[in-house]
């Protein structure tokens, strides 16, 4: 149950929430266990004709008590159904088995942030990422990505590509709706969307803008597909306020990556952004704002995702809605010509220039 904004609950929903809140480990733990032992999949398979418990414990191997109690905790979260003495697949358990967005956001919460959360409330009081601890010694996660455990590793890295990967292909058009001959790639990362402009355009050039780890991975991608020629790679630690940049970029482009700083960072970075622009450049920045989302459990996740950020990431940056982000950027010397929300995906899409 995600409660809606604007939604006042009664006095039996709100206790009713509460309890789910207290046990709503049990829940996580029980739908996880039920995809990654095979419970869903049998259900799927079997259609509405269902199992017994005989049969879920013969196709999957597991025992009939091992099934019962994850199968009947189940029946409360929508993960299963049931008529008479056969079980049958949930809506809430189709989706937890087939749709990807679900298993991407299940892997990050189980392998990277679960143990990490327990260290919020230290994380909270003293302004930084306690729970970085329970995957390594870093000061930021940024800092140890390609040092992250596994399956850690991974699972951020699926989650980070999932969230940028379709809305690319559709806002490539935006950013060569006019000629660009050289653009700076912020933040990039592994280099994925420096890959997307590449083949785009066979004549665009590409500086990449990150911390020295990240640079090394997006260098060994580029150059395996051929198109390293074109590439200029920049380390920059973003927080050093002597790190200018590179002046007469025709595209600026900022994507899912000033929500990993605080306030005065972020204006730190786009004053410095805004300094090495000419008039006629653009800063395009694609971010997913909570308060711009057309799903009341989009701005539920994005709210969730700001603690990952609070506990883990680095203590001070968040998921940020969309006014107090538009004030930052005004502050930085810039204006916001357009924003365009691609509501299918979430994200939002501002373009700017130096005021």
């Amino acid at each position: 149950m995600i409660r809606k904004s604007n939604e006042r609950l009664n006095a039996l929903e709100g206790k009713s929430l509460a309890q789910a809140l207290a046990f709503g480990p049990f829940a996580f733990q029980a739908a996880v266990s039920m995809r990654d032992l095979g419970l869903l999949q049998a259900l799927d398979e079997a259609g509405p004709e269902g199992l017994s418990l005989e049969a879920l414990s013969e196709r999957t191997g597991l025992s009939r008590y091992g099934v019962s109690v994850l199968v009947d905790l189940g029946l409360n979260l929508g993960l299963t159904d049931k008529e008479g003495d056969r079980f049958t697949l949930g809506m809430v358990g189709h989706f937890v088995e087939n749709d990807e967005m679900t298993r991407v956001n299940m892997d990050f919460t189980r392998d990277v942030c679960y143990q990490a959360l327990a260290h919020l409330t230290e994380s909270i009081r003293e302004g930084r990422p306690a729970g970085l601890k329970t995957l390594g010694e870093w000061n930021t996660v940024y800092e140890g990505l390609t040092q992250l455990p596994q399956p850690a590793q991974d699972s951020w890295f699926h989650f980070d590509h999932f969230y940028s990967q379709n809305v690319f292909d559709k806002l490539l058009p935006r950013v060569f709706d006019r000629p660009v001959q050289h653009l700076l790639d912020v933040g990039g990362n592994t280099g994925r969307f420096a890959l997307k402009c590449l083949n785009h355009d066979p004549e665009v050039r590409v500086t990449l803008m990150d911390l020295p780890a990240q640079l090394k991975r997006a260098r060994e991608n580029i150059a395996a597909e051929g198109l390293v020629e074109r590439v200029e790679f920049l380390p920059a630690n973003l927080l050093d306020e002597s790190v200018a940049f590179p002046p007469g970029m025709d595209v600026i482009w900022m994507s899912q990556f000033l929500d990993c700083f605080s306030d005065s960072e972020i204006v730190s970075i786009l004053e410095r952004a805004a300094r090495s622009m000419t008039p006629e450049s653009r800063l395009l920045i694609v971010e997913l704002f909570p308060d711009r989302q057309a799903f009341d459990a989009a701005t539920f996740s994005l709210d969730a995702t700001s603690l990952y950020f609070t506990c883990i990431a680095n203590g001070n940056s968040r998921m940020y809605h969309y006014e107090q982000f538009a004030d930052l950027i005004r502050q930085a010397g810039l204006v916001v010509e357009e924003n365009i929300d691609h509501p299918a995906e979430g994200h939002t899409l501002l373009c700017c220039r130096i005021a």
